[in-house]
């Protein structure tokens, strides 16, 4: 990572007596008091604000002070956190992250926000969402610029008041954890593909596998053809860049079970001859935020050491129109010997978990789960904020969806009903790589990867919609979000 690392502190305090040049304290839409243990200074100053019609504690809603009187902090910022009976680590992240959006265009050294009390959840949990959402709302996609626009603060500050129920120090740890692999994520996903190709992508796995305490493999081209990699080796003949398989591993239960992870990692798209127009192309580097989640997660699960075991496989690869780049008509076969007739080579997502994935099911994993951002289709059904759910397995759909709304994200199932296979049959090979209509394209695509999972339990995440922020809004700069990391976590940490 190029960014320098987030320093996460827990104080605690009467949020008047926090020394800070921000102090963010969150306000309920529905009750006329802080979030926070109440304060003389405050509870009246919130009063005031209400009472003018300045401050409502709608969702998001922001108010800077920037000459507070009777509190240590320099500013301080009132954040809507809407109804008390909405309140999610979804809306927390976002609380937070929205704070630290607004406080972060200049150079500070110290972003504390206080933790409120909400029923139902933990400080530990409330710190969580919080936490990472301050550390989200610090990084913007500027990466190249030559003069910043997101400063990082030197520490972040979780202030717990008085009443609040202490956090341990595992908790912060998680917090760390999960902030770092969240921004990892999102640098992958930010970076140029003149710097992000499979080569560089498969470096920067080695590293971090090195530094967080898992092992990795790298296999390049002759090894990708000699493990009957087809699938991927077809997709990556139009580009000059060749493509790599990283393959990690993680044990942390030995002789437990292992959950399998699968990226997509196309680190360009260009759509191969089934080219994309330009407006279609100009955010392509995205294409391997599922790989980035994946390795986010995992170095995460590694620095925590949470007793699970977890193979993690990244397919890396550029989908360029050379020369030499797939033909419409051509016909793959991949790693378990099915045949895929490719009628769209814009529908190489799917090609490449195709090998990925048949490999994962051959590796004993009891579980698996693959990201992708796969399809316009799941946009055009559930929005740019929804991931597509898609299993073989509703148990465990279930359990994978429940620990991504734990985690505060957001996923829709669909259904996989067997006449849906009827979408992807071909007349000259097992498959054909499109549904063969502009309906259901998300759950065609689904049934294609289903061909390649062997019967393990299974989930597809189709993260082409909240993978990657179109525009800027309160709590999100525009480009990679880090989607999925943290229901990574979440799904690992709750895994047996």
């Amino acid at each position: 990572m190029t960014q320098p690392p987030f320093t996460f502190l827990a104080e605690f305090a009467a949020p008047h007596e926090v020394s800070a040049d921000w102090l963010a304290i969150g306000v309920w839409e529905d009750d006329p008091s802080p979030s926070s243990e109440p304060t003389e200074p405050l509870d009246q100053l919130v009063a005031r604000l209400r009472s003018s019609g300045d401050l409502t504690g709608k969702r998001l809603e922001l108010l800077p002070l920037y000459t507070p009187t009777d509190v240590k902090a320099a500013r301080v910022l009132f954040v809507g956190l809407g109804k008390k009976a909405d309140a999610t680590r979804l809306t927390l992240h976002e609380a937070a992250a929205a704070s630290a959006h607004l406080g972060t265009t200049k150079q500070f050294q110290n972003l504390a926000f206080v933790l409120p009390a909400i029923t139902g959840m933990s400080s530990g949990e409330v710190a969580l969402a919080i936490g990472v959402g301050l550390a989200h709302g610090s990084d913007g996609p500027g990466l190249r610029k030559s003069a910043p626009s997101r400063f990082r603060p030197h520490r972040l500050t979780l202030v717990l008041p008085p009443g609040l129920e202490p956090i341990s120090d595992q908790a912060i740890d998680r917090v760390r954890a999960e902030a770092h692999a969240v921004a990892l994520a999102r640098e992958l996903v930010n970076t140029p593909a003149c710097d992000l190709y499979p080569e560089t992508f498969a470096t920067i796995a080695l590293d971090t596998g090195r530094l967080a305490g898992f092992e990795v493999e790298v296999w390049d081209e002759q090894r990708l053809a000699a493990e009957r990699m087809g699938a991927i080796m077809g997709v990556a003949r139009g580009s000059d860049r060749p493509p790599r398989l990283v393959v990690m591993r993680y044990t942390g239960n030995p002789g437990g079970p292992t959950l399998g992870l699968v990226g997509k990692g196309v680190t360009f798209d260009s759509g191969g001859l089934s080219l994309k127009t330009s407006e279609q192309m100009v955010d392509m580097k995205c294409d391997m935020a599922g790989a980035a989640a994946v390795l986010g997660g995992l170095k995460a699960i590694a620095e925590l050491k949470i007793r699970v075991n977890v193979l993690g496989v990244l397919a890396l690869v550029e989908n360029m129109p050379g020369g030499k780049a797939l033909k419409l008509g051509d016909v793959l076969t991949a790693r378990n010997g099915k045949t895929i007739e490719v009628l769209n080579t814009d529908a190489e997502g799917r090609l490449i978990l195709a090998d990925a994935l048949s490999y994962a099911a051959e590796q004993n994993v009891a579980h698996l789960v693959d990201f992708a951002t796969l399809t316009g289709a799941c946009m055009i059904a559930l929005g740019p904020n929804v991931a597509g759910l898609m299993t073989n397995n509703d148990p465990w759909g279930d359990r994978v969806l429940a620990a991504v709304s734990r985690a505060g994200e957001r996923a829709w199932k669909l259904p996989m009903d067997s006449h849906y296979d009827e979408m992807i049959r071909s007349k000259v090979a097992d498959m054909r790589n499109t549904g063969g209509s502009r309906y259901a394209g998300a759950i065609s695509a689904a049934k294609l990867l289903q061909q390649f999972i062997g019967g393990v339990p299974w989930v597809h995440l189709d993260i082409a919609g909240p993978s990657w922020a179109e525009s800027e809004s309160a709590a999100q700069d525009p480009g990679g979000t880090g989607c999925m990391v943290r229901s990574i976590v979440e799904l690992a940490g709750g895994y047996q």
